[in-house]
Parts: C-alpha cells; sequence; structure tokens
C-alpha cells in the first residue's frame, strides 16, 4: 500500500470538521472510524430503516459510505482551504451486505492537483465473519480557494 504525505497538516482535524456537517451520515447513523492520510474507513451501524425489501442493507446506502469513505480518503492529501466533490464513481455490487455493522475502506490509487483516483471496499460483518460486498472506483475534484462551508 502506497503511503501518502498530507498536504495539510490539519487534515485530520479538517475531515473530521467537514464529515460532522453531512446531514447524510448523520442521519444513517454513519461513523467516521478512521482517517489517515490516503485512507479512511466509515462504520454503518445496522438499522432497519437502511434494508431493503429483503433485509439487506439498501444498494443505496452501500454507495453513499462507499463514495464518502473514498471521498474523505481523497480529501485527506488536498490542501487547507480547498474543498472537494466527486465527479464519477462506479461500484460494482458484490454480494448482499447482511448483518449488523458494514464497513466502508477509502482509499487513494493516484492523488493529483485538480483530479484525485479512490476506491472503496465495503464489508459487511455478520456475527463476526466480513463478507466482501462492494467495490467502488471514484474520480474527486479538488476546487482550489474554496473552502468547505462551516
Amino acid at each position: 500500500m502506497t503511503r501518502f504525505e498530507p498536504a495539510d497538516p490539519d487534515f485530520e482535524a479538517r475531515c473530521r470538521d467537514s464529515f460532522s456537517r453531512q446531514g447524510a451520515m448523520a442521519l444513517l447513523g454513519a461513523v467516521l472510524a478512521r482517517i489517515e492520510p490516503g485512507l479512511c474507513e466509515i462504520h454503518l451501524p445496522y438499522k432497519p430503516e437502511l434494508t431493503q425489501q429483503h433485509g439487506f442493507y439498501h444498494a443505496g446506502m452501500v454507495a453513499t459510505v462507499a463514495d464518502n469513505a473514498a471521498g474523505y480518503a481523497g480529501y485527506s492529501l488536498m490542501p487547507a482551504g480547498t474543498s472537494v466533490l466527486t465527479v464519477e464513481f462506479k461500484i460494482n455490487l458484490m454480494a448482499p451486505a447482511k448483518g449488523e455493522l458494514v464497513i466502508a475502506r477509502g482509499q487513494v490509487i493516484k492523488p493529483g492537483r485538480t483530479l484525485t483516483i479512490a476506491q472503496a471496499t465495503v464489508t459487511a460483518v455478520n456475527e463476526g465473519h466480513e463478507t466482501e460486498c462492494a467495490l467502488l472506483q471514484q474520480t474527486l475534484i479538488c476546487i482550489h480557494g474554496r473552502e468547505d462551508p462551516g
């Protein structure tokens, strides 16, 4: 795994502050469990409201936490005074997300001044066993001169 140096020494506080202002993450009950340069882990505990008709986590919930995990992995490497947005992503749903917890682990593949490529793997934890259920790849854009509102 490639190790990256953050452009902003206060990246962790900046990322955590940004995450805390995401109403969608709060609504879902998602937790920013880990943030390191180029890495992010988000936990989504089970709630019946997050499931589809078969009792699995809804694919939209899986995609949402995967997008955020990869996005914050990328944002951790961006300079202070910038903002980040997802330009595009593709997700492969490989198995039903069933269990008491979904974990999205994001990592940067290629950082850039303007565009960053990141990916996330999503696993579902069921009775202590992790099953990989999704793989996401995305492109992020660093918006220079525009800090996340706060």
